[in-house]
């Protein structure tokens, strides 16, 4: 396959959607264009299997005035998870993998993690009362944590110790070997703590996959599905078409400092490496919502995709302290790569149950939501204005869907 865009399109009112509702949308996302808050953006929607919204608007890069493009690569950030995620699982189908297994067994590093606890007021370590399993990973209860989350002893260490800055230059299992260094914010499988813990995959299955995490998802994922231009690296040929965000924040003036994707990195983050188009991503989400297949190339079976998208929390909890609490709104719980809808009501924005969903830092965000037989995608490089963006996307696609 040699180009990621085929996936068959549609007008916008044969399958539901509203021409002058879905217009709005698009004058919305210019005028943020216009008002210097939004450098540019590309939107999709897909319903019933076809693109019936397909727009680039404003700039691509703000210093160069150059125009956005349908197939601008974007830093995607987190949503590199759910791809980790899918290779992860096909470990799992073909019998290499349990999610059972102890992190420990291929990554020995994490047999001598600890916990930290407080008592008397200072930060005591003991040692966990059971293993970090893959499942824990996938699902985020592994105990650990992100830096930019809160301020508590454990994200103070790993601040200290650069995982934001000074990493890249590590491999997959140098940096693992630094994350089980530092002690566990909670006990494993007791909460629910969004968290480098995909990194850890990423460096898990390369031990068992005996390939890079970029060579293994190539193989197994990108390849297979056509995604052509999402890799952790951008060659030169394609460097004209990367996005950019502003040099400093529009609304407060602190500088812009995203990943370089035209350096080959040694940290191909599971967490947050990868730089992709909105097609590209058009074609996982597709896949996602058949069941694991997309023109005749069979990623996981229904079973294994309906097992990812619930809800694996169950009764356990979310930490909610500081910026923790923000990561799953109410009515929602997490399964093995995604955050799931769970509940009708409860959050403010709307979306079916069993809706799912994650995002990127930077701003990129999509959404599945098989009851409607439907997906969308924003991708935008605007950090500290994606809280804003993300629900006014979500609010507005739903509010052009009108059958």
């Amino acid at each position: 396959m040699t180009a990621s865009h085929s996936l068959p399109t549609a007008p916008l009112e044969s399958l539901g959607f509203d021409p002058r509702r879905s217009a709005r949308l698009l004058d919305t996302l210019q005028a943020e264009v216009a008002k210097g808050r939004l450098p540019g953006a590309v939107a999709l929607i897909a319903r019933k299997g076809k693109v019936v919204l397909h727009e680039a608007i404003g700039q691509l890069d703000p210093a160069s005035g150059a125009a956005m493009t349908k197939d601008a690569i974007f830093r995607i950030y987190s949503m590199t998870k759910p791809l980790v995620s899918v290779a992860t699982m096909q470990l799992v189908e073909q019998g290499r993998l349990f999610l059972s297994d102890p992190v420990a067994r291929y990554l020995p590093a994490f047999a001598q993690v600890q916990v930290a606890h407080k008592e008397n007021g200072q930060m005591q370590l003991r040692a966990p009362r059971a293993a970090i399993t893959v499942y824990d990973l996938l699902r985020h209860t592994a105990g650990m944590t992100y830096e930019f989350l809160g301020q508590s002893p454990v994200q103070k260490m790993y601040d200290a110790a650069g995982l934001r800055t000074t990493t890249r230059g590590y491999s997959n299992a140098q940096f693992a070997e630094l994350l089980a260094s530092m002690p566990l914010m909670f006990e494993p499988g007791s909460i629910w703590e969004y968290s480098r813990s995909t990194d850890v995959l990423g460096a898990l299955i390369e031990v068992v996959s005996g390939q890079t995490l970029g060579n293994l998802l190539q193989d197994q994922v990108l390849g297979p599905l056509g995604m052509v231009d999402t890799a952790f690296y951008v060659p030169p040929e394609k460097h004209h078409r990367i996005a950019q965000a502003f040099a400093h924040d529009p609304d407060g003036g602190t500088p812009m400092e995203l990943i370089d994707l035209t350096e080959v990195p040694c940290l191909e983050s599971g967490g947050g490496g990868l730089g992709g188009t909105v097609a590209d991503y058009a074609r996982f989400c597709q896949c996602m919502l058949n069941g694991g297949t997309l023109d005749g190339e069979r990623l996981l079976s229904p079973h294994t995709v309906r097992f990812m998208t619930s809800d694996h929390l169950g009764r356990i909890g979310q930490n909610r302290t500081e910026n923790a609490g923000n990561m799953l709104a109410p009515g929602t719980g997490f399964g093995l790569g995604f955050s799931v809808r769970s509940a009708s009501g409860l959050d403010t924005l709307p979306g079916s149950v069993g809706l799912y969903s994650w995002g990127g830092i930077a701003g990129t965000t999509f959404w599945v939501d098989p009851k409607e037989d439907m997906f969308a995608i924003l991708m935008i490089q605007a950090p500290n204005q994606r809280e804003y963006y993300r629900p006014l996307f979500r609010t507005m696609v739903y509010a052009a869907m009108v059958n």
